[in-house]
């Protein structure tokens, strides 16, 4: 039997938590792993222990709603235990994790394995994406029923759109039988076949074949009037481009069921970033125009964009040490989710509290999850960092197994500086 946990207050801290809308200088009691009471002011208990903030924000342990892990079938790339070890670096305590491992979660047992797995790790609630179709191959339906009655949070194929548009609106159809939703990778595939880079004169001056920027409006055009067509749930994820925007947009407004997100890259870089070739900046769907991301940095003051994801797509250096046509897509993203979404703080674009939500209890309400938020009774998933804290990313010193960052030698504000699972700490 383990040693009772001790009580913790942590005090001297800025508590945010948006789901109630809080945002001021506050003190937590944390009691079994549980969140006790929020005060202004608490008396510790007698043998608390003390947690001074030093005027450090504390908000809800990230909830990340877009993972890959290598585990099963890429441990070379990443597995469970270093992913763990990473998120809890970059502050996160839940993540869903995409369905296109090998075999892909199309199986209700796999469903089950992975969220015993997160449980083992004692740092992380892992949250399985179901497959829409078997194998992920976009050919027949998965078992959406039985997958979500093992534990599946939503639908997915990951990094591959489902394709038949017939198939598509009987996922759709079928996922609204049980409240469900359907995450799309938003991109026609014949179009995007073979493409490394957005179409345009970078990539024409680069030899780099490419992928037209209206690929992912087409899909999403598409996914939108099947939803409408319906009555399901769409969500599109990874959202990088102005007119698949104005579409989600007008689409919200007339009251279809439609959600989306992006990950950090899409508003925080843009297609220069290839410029020399770097294939950790290879990602899918590529990096855009600036006024691509500049209209998706506008998308997420305005709320079209309910959350953001860290896309965390690990590779190996065989997996970028190539040619960049030939490079696999994707970056490492759970240690720098937090910092690089603070950027629009700093800039004066979003509030704090505008941020947070986007990493904690939006996520965890798309997912409809007991997450991403502070009151009595929730467990104590918590992350205190310090928002101007500065520091730079060097790929080779994540903690992650993974080092494929977009954003190797870039200078951030924001560092994590202590995350809590359950009431016990597992970083910092």
């Amino acid at each position: 039997m383990s040693d009772p946990m001790p009580d913790l207050v942590f005090k001297n801290t800025r508590v945010i938590d948006p789901a109630s809308g809080r945002d001021g200088m506050g003190e937590i009691l944390v009691r079994d792993g549980r969140i006790a009471e929020i005060a202004p002011r608490i008396d510790p208990p007698e043998g608390a222990e003390i947690i001074d903030g030093h005027g450090a924000v504390l908000c809800p342990g990230l909830v990340d709603m877009r993972v890959s892990l290598g585990e099963p079938g890429f441990e070379y790339r990443e597995t469970i235990a270093s992913a763990a070890l990473a998120a809890s670096a970059g502050g996160i305590t839940t993540l869903a994790v995409l369905p296109d491992s090998r075999p892909a979660i199309d199986d209700p047992a796999l469903v089950q394995f992975l969220r015993a797995r997160g449980d083992a790790t004692g740092r992380l609630t892992i949250l399985p994406y179901g497959a829409v179709t078997r194998g992920c191959r976009g050919e027949e339906l998965a078992e959406l029923g039985l997958l979500r009655e093992a534990g599946a949070v939503a639908f997915s194929d990951g990094a591959r759109a489902v394709h038949p548009a017939r198939l598509m609106r009987l996922a759709l159809s079928y996922a609204s039988g049980f409240s469900a939703c359907i995450v799309q990778h938003p991109e026609e595939p014949t179009l995007a076949e073979g493409g490394a880079a957005t179409e345009g004169e970078l990539a024409t001056r680069l030899g780099l074949p490419a992928i037209p920027a209206c690929a992912e409006a087409i899909m999403v055009a598409r996914d939108i009037r099947l939803a409408e067509l319906t009555g399901g749930m769409v969500h599109f994820s990874r959202l990088s481009t102005a007119e698949a925007l104005a579409l989600v947009r007008a689409a919200k407004a007339r009251g279809i069921a439609v959600t989306c997100d992006t990950a950090p890259p899409y508003f925080a870089l843009n297609e220069l970033t290839i410029g020399d070739f770097r294939s950790y900046a290879k990602l899918s769907p590529p990096l855009r125009a600036e006024s691509d991301r500049l209209a998706v940095a506008a998308a997420l003051a305005d709320g079209t964009i309910d959350a953001v994801v860290s896309d965390h797509q690990p590779r190996d250096a065989d997996d970028k040490r190539l040619p960049f046509a030939q490079a696999a897509p994707g970056g490492a993203g759970l240690e720098t989710l937090l910092a690089v979404t603070l950027a629009e703080y700093h800039g004066g674009r979003l509030s704090l509290l505008r941020v947070i939500e986007l990493l904690t209890s939006a996520p965890a309400r798309l997912l409809g999850v007991e997450a991403g938020r502070l009151a009595a009774g929730l467990a104590a998933d918590l992350c205190l960092f310090a928002p101007e804290r500065a520091w730079r990313v060097t790929a080779g010193t994540l903690v992650s197994k993974a080092q494929n960052t977009p954003f190797d030698g870039s200078a951030l504000e924001g560092r994590v500086l202590g995350t809590w699972k359950a009431g016990r700490r597992v970083f910092g």
